[in-house]
């Protein structure tokens, strides 16, 4: 039996693209349930915590993709400027910034409701944000150029995956609003104006969570057909 680096590294970013996609429709389908408001609150509160913990997993999964995408351009020499492939230093430090984002996202989740964990959330945006300019510019700049990135398939999946990051980006940011309307419902009692107050977050929130399920799919098909 051959070892093939490529093919265990691609199963890999393939099980990422599985968890992400599948669990956070499971986190999507526990947000439907929380805004039924006829379940008592202790039985809403459960599922939103079950809903946190559930989150946590397409996150991981998110960060795991910046370093698995660029050691797959590296083993499958999908990169390449002046014949040269992605420099290894690269992946390597793909690998530590998906580490890194993996340490945000984790203590805060530990430290939550702290100001480290704000701290560290502040920073993990940041991080975001780079990352987005990131791959916008690699999908553009191949798509234009045909370098760094060759295939047509190959740089627009790079180009969509940057504005999947955009999107994750603004899920955070329409979802910020719900803590201090949660908390207000929690500790004053379910109102029809405080319950349409967190549905209205929610329901803004979802436009941007329906957006990155069907980029996200498009990136699955681009990878599997690679059709142009």
């Amino acid at each position: 039996m051959t070892f093939d680096p490529y093919a265990y590294m691609l199963f890999f970013h393939i099980l990422l693209f599985v968890v992400w996609l599948g669990v956070d429709l499971g986190v999507f389908t526990l947000g439907q349930y929380f805004r039924k408001r006829e379940l008592p609150m202790e039985t809403r509160l459960t599922v939103l915590r079950i809903l946190v913990i559930c989150d946590m997993l397409p996150r991981s999964a998110w960060a795991l993709m910046v370093p698995t995408t660029l050691s797959l351009l590296y083993m499958g020499k999908w990169w390449m400027i002046g014949g040269e492939t992605v420099p290894l230093w690269m992946v390597w430090a793909s690998w530590a910034v998906g580490g890194f984002w993996l340490w945000l996202v984790w203590t805060a989740f530990l430290h939550d409701q702290t100001p480290k964990a704000a701290g560290l959330r502040k920073v993990e945006f940041y991080l975001k944000v780079a990352l987005t300019g990131f791959y916008l510019w690699l999908g553009a700049q191949s798509l234009l150029t045909g370098k760094p990135l060759d295939p047509t398939w190959l740089a627009s999946k790079a180009l969509i995956f940057g504005i999947i990051f955009a999107f994750a980006i603004m899920i955070d940011v329409a979802f910020k609003p719900l803590g201090p309307a949660l908390g207000e419902l929690i500790e004053q009692g379910s109102t029809t104006e405080r319950e349409d107050r967190v549905l209205r977050i929610m329901n803004n929130t979802r436009v941007w969570v329906v957006s990155l399920y069907f980029l996200l799919l498009i990136t699955g098909f681009l990878g599997t057909t690679k059709p142009f």
